[in-house]
């Protein structure tokens, strides 16, 4: 077995792969950029090589220098993670002429699946269902418009080299094809350095439904299961689960099979993904093949007990698979919930800055992982485990530079039920503050009825949220249990607060029953009678709720009882009450007396400023094209210009007709959040 394995990425990726090498008893090694100096997995690995500036075209994605740090290192293995170079033939070439393992497949499987194009017709030979569209080579915009005809609205534009939801566009007609070629090329160019596109025809109401195979050097080849990926955002995965809530054992078998023979065609040897489209009628479309771990693999391995890593280490060491097809055994169900930098208020634009704030739910186990453990559940037992992959920590960096996950939350259960009520608790209890976040959505998504049914579609988002995200309106049942619960600790706090102003003898005496609770626009008279081990809460209708909890003033997690029922609060103070975050709903809570609540109602509410002849940049971003000039008159959805962060391009289009009287920007700078752009007559 290997001594000393390299990894040649960034991230909760790399901290993910330095967890099993350890556990393995071998060294590691991490490569960081100048931005990177500080992160997480720089600190876990036994060394650190510095390798660049900032960028992944200057650092994590220049072959010579990762091989210099390879040769420097002198590991025997190196393990890419995914994205970077995970997929890139040329680099498993340079490691294998210095005589160093590639933990991936052979570079023949990389060439061949790697290019959506070639995998596209392999498959076909190897008797794989395939979408329909267009093989070859698009040279211009005007050539992807006419192929597009020709294969038939809509389209998939999709880079050969791509992934991730990088280089992808859907278009519905020829000013869509011709604006979504431009930009899948440019950012399959930054992203993967091979700039190649191809169209192929885009199956609405899909779902995005994959299979995870394994395969050693020996002609072995298995798979476990699939995951369903059909939440997706610009066609990049946002839940992912395992098993499918879609699929019978008959259709799984079926995918599963063809999934192994395009696998054991191209002599595929570590683990890899097939990735199908399924339409309502479970037939499957062959999408691509992902040569690589993929990011949602850890729900595979919570149902399977197959850590994916070890094995692909083992792989690449020559060994033999243990493992049978008839030894896999998909035992309960996962949850996976991505944790990205993207604040969902704001379009889901990119977010940067300082992570003031993380606290990830405890990791525990139910029979599975931990780090020195196996994977999986145990169906009998009745609990539920927490897993959560990362590579930030409180008071580090989210940096402009790189892809904006934060973390990747995990929950298993014996059922699916069970597991997504352990990733609502999850969720509530995940603390992260700096920077705008998807933790409401995420919780959002996992309370809407089309989910819990189990029968979304990669539209999901889309449909369900057209207008984006708005944030969530609780029904009035929840809105009482917050209310009872942030009366109680109204009364704490007062409580404290008295005693520390030394203006009392008898606290208690000196804090009142009676309270009116405002939040979500609903306004609750209650009347809270404490004891030794909480308070009981009336309201005006009689109804009584016992509320209990330990939390304290200052606290930023509240988890309380109410009615023998858990209820976790995120808290924040303002003003005569607490912002309050749980279940996606992010509201101010005022707790006033009845004189305080009756002058509240006279307030006048704050106005928001007039920004429409603005326009603001959405995000920390570097300007990459100016598409008006001053004087120039817009129409309404016409772009105004570009802007890239966290490698991925963002058209910002105008809202109304309109004339340009000033821009402020030019093409190469870096702006920062409501920064203006231009300015309209």
């Amino acid at each position: 077995m290997f001594n000393k394995i390299l990894i040649a990425n960034r991230g909760e990726i790399a901290c993910r792969v330095i967890k099993t090498a350890r556990k393995m008893g071998i060294g590691t090694v991490a490569i960081y950029s100048d931005a990177d100096k500080q992160a997480l997995h720089v600190q876990m690995a036994d060394e650190a090589i510095h390798i660049g500036p900032p960028p992944a075209n200057q650092s994590y994605i220049v072959i010579d220098k990762v091989m210099e740090a390879v040769k420097a290192s002198v590991a025997q293995a190196v393990h890419p993670g995914y994205g970077f170079l995970s997929e890139n033939a040329k680099f498993a070439e340079a490691l294998a002429a210095q005589g160093v393992a590639f933990v991936g497949p052979p570079v023949g499987a990389i060439e061949k699946m790697g290019d959506k194009i070639t995998s596209k017709k392999i498959a076909q030979d190897a008797g794989v269902s395939t979408v329909p569209g267009y093989m070859g080579l698009i040279e211009d915009a005007d050539d992807a418009v006419k192929i597009s005809n020709q294969v038939g609205y809509p389209v998939m534009i999709k880079a050969s080299a791509g992934g991730g939801g990088k280089g992808m566009r859907i278009a519905w007609n020829d000013a869509e094809a011709r604006e979504g070629f431009q930009s899948s090329k440019n950012e399959a160019a930054n992203s993967f350095g091979d700039d190649r596109i191809f169209i192929e025809k885009f199956i609405t109401q899909p779902r995005h439904i994959e299979i995870q195979v394994l395969c050693d050097s020996h002609g072995n080849g298995i798979y476990l299961g699939e995951r369903e990926c059909s939440i997706q955002r610009r066609q990049q995965k946002v839940v992912e689960e395992a098993p499918s809530p879609f699929l019978d054992e008959e259709t799984r078998r079926a995918m599963g099979e063809q999934a192994v023979a395009l696998a054991l065609a191209v002599d595929y040897a570590s683990a890899g993904t097939v990735e199908f489209i399924v339409d309502g009628d479970k037939n499957f479309f062959f999408l691509e093949m992902n040569t690589r771990l993929q990011v949602e693999h850890p729900v595979t391995e919570l149902i399977t007990g197959v850590d994916l890593v070890e094995q692909m280490i083992r792989v690449a060491n020559g060994e033999k698979l243990t493992i049978s097809q008839d030894d896999v055994q998909l035992n309960g169900w996962a949850i996976e919930n991505r944790l990205y930098a993207e604040d969902p208020y704001r379009g889901f634009l990119p977010s940067i800055g300082r992570l003031t704030r993380y606290r990830p739910p405890a990791e525990q186990a139910a029979g599975p992982l931990l780090d020195n453990d196996k994977w999986q559940g145990d169906a009998a037992s009745g609990l539920v485990a927490i897993r959560n992959d990362t590579g930030v920590y409180e008071g580090g960096e989210i940096s402009m530079y790189y892809d904006p996950m934060i973390a990747k939350l995990c929950t298993w259960a014996p059922t699916r039920d069970e597991a997504v009520e352990a990733m609502r608790v999850a969720l509530d209890s995940f603390e992260v503050e700096g920077i705008g976040h998807n933790l409401p959505f995420l919780s959002a998504v996992m309370d809407h009825p089309i989910f819990m049914a189990g029968e979304m579609t990669t539209a999901f988002i889309e449909e369900q949220y057209p207008d984006g995200f708005q944030g969530v309106e609780l029904p009035e049942t929840d809105l009482c249990r917050i209310a009872a619960a942030c009366a109680a600790m109204h009364r704490v706090a007062e409580i404290r607060r008295t005693r520390v102003s030394g203006r009392m003898d008898n606290h208690e005496r000196k804090v009142g029953t009676d309270w009116n609770v405002a939040l979500q626009g609903a306004s609750m008279d209650v009347v809270i009678d404490a004891d030794h081990d909480g308070s009981n809460v009336t309201f005006a209708d009689g109804t009584t709720m016992r509320v209990s909890g330990d939390w304290t003033p200052g606290d930023q997690l509240a988890k309380m009882t109410v009615d023998g029922a858990p209820l976790i609060l995120k808290v924040g103070k303002i003003s005569g009450g607490f912002r309050i975050r749980t279940r996606g709903a992010d509201m101010k809570v005022h707790v006033r007396t009845e004189r305080q609540a009756e002058l509240a109602r006279l307030m006048p509410e704050k106005v928001a400023p007039d920004t429409s002849k603005l326009l603001l940049c959405p995000m920390p971003g570097l300007v990459v094209k100016l598409n008006v000039e001053e004087g120039e008159v817009v129409e309404e959805g016409q772009a105004l210009c570009t802007i890239e962060a966290m490698k991925m391009e963002n058209i910002l289009k105008a809202e109304k007709k309109g004339t340009v009287s000033k821009i402020n920007a030019s093409a190469g700078d870096s702006l920062a959040v409501d920064e203006i752009i231009m300015e309209f007559e």
